[in-house]
């Protein structure tokens, strides 16, 4: 026996998830879910699945999933997506709220237009710079500029918590830059006992950054706004770039500000939804 499941197709910079409202649908085996729906060849095809649930704590909460089928802690351009969602498909008329993630509660603000929401700023909360909290095992409090061999290079890292955990390389000539070979090695290297997602940055000013990102769980995706926050909090702290910078990736431009009063990040960009569908599952298997 079969159910019809509800789905929207969004991305943001060709960061493309499949997002699943449960407020009015119910399902279970979640991890053999988005495994099955993020299937490029047999299923819908994504860089994973999100989930918008009701929250006892905040106006929404927020699940990720990645294409392996490992939950993921937070996800910048996820839950800036949300906010279109919850807004265009009249679940809120607020423009101003909170979504509850596995990273802590995240705040939107939406730049509406024609009663779409257009820009949408997601305030993701200061960076985790506590090396035992990111984690990595560096042998100090911090892991910033830190050298990390991995096969015949050794790359100069910081790493960071947003919820999730990351850590950034600076390199030349990001375009023809090895990331198949190498982002894997960083992802899975032994001083992050929980995986990373790994940024590897160009800089071009102290304005401007340009990344490719490889995502724990996922391989290198188009864009990801938590690596853009990433990158610039480590040029911050090695004196590369300064608190507000365009951040470069090859699905588009993400305007990131690290603010110094608040000590919070602010990541201003896009969403767009592609398409609304309905697909045909299991009931035993998948229906909650």
């Amino acid at each position: 026996m079969t159910f019809d499941l509800n789905f929207t197709k969004m991305q943001a910079y060709g960061n493309d998830y499949v997002y699943i409202e449960t407020i009015t649908q119910s399902i279970k085996n979640l991890n053999e879910l988005s495994r099955k729906l993020s299937d490029r060849h047999f299923g819908i095809g994504s860089d994973g699945m999100i989930l918008i649930c009701p929250s006892n704590i905040a106006d929404f909460r927020m699940r990720v999933f990645n294409p392996d089928g490992t939950e993921a802690e937070m996800c910048g351009n996820g839950v800036r997506s949300v906010g279109k969602f919850v807004y265009d498909k009249g679940f809120t008329s607020k423009t101003e709220f909170t979504v509850e993630t596995l990273g802590g509660i995240k705040r939107i603000y939406l730049d509406v237009e024609n009663h779409k929401a257009k820009n949408i700023t997601a305030v993701i909360g200061a960076p985790i710079l506590e090396a035992k909290k990111v984690p990595v095992l560096c042998g100090s409090e911090r892991c910033v500029d830190f050298p990390v061999k991995l096969d015949d290079r050794i790359f100069h890292t910081t790493a960071i918590s947003l919820g999730n955990p990351h850590c950034v390389s600076f390199i030349d000539d990001v375009a023809n830059f090895n990331l198949a070979k190498y982002g894997p090695l960083m992802e899975h290297h032994e001083i992050f006992p929980r995986r990373v997602n790994a940024e590897f940055c160009e800089v071009i000013d102290r304005n401007t950054l340009k990344l490719r990102t490889w995502e724990r769980g996922t391989s290198e995706t188009l864009a990801c706004a938590t690596g853009c926050s990433t990158c610039v909090v480590g040029g911050v702290l090695t004196d590369r770039c300064d608190r507000k910078a365009d951040v470069h990736q090859i699905g588009g431009v993400t305007r990131i500000e690290w603010d110094a009063k608040t000590d919070n990040i602010l990541m201003t960009a896009p969403s767009e939804m592609v398409f609304d569908g309905t697909v045909s599952l299991d009931s035993e298997v998948f229906k909650g």
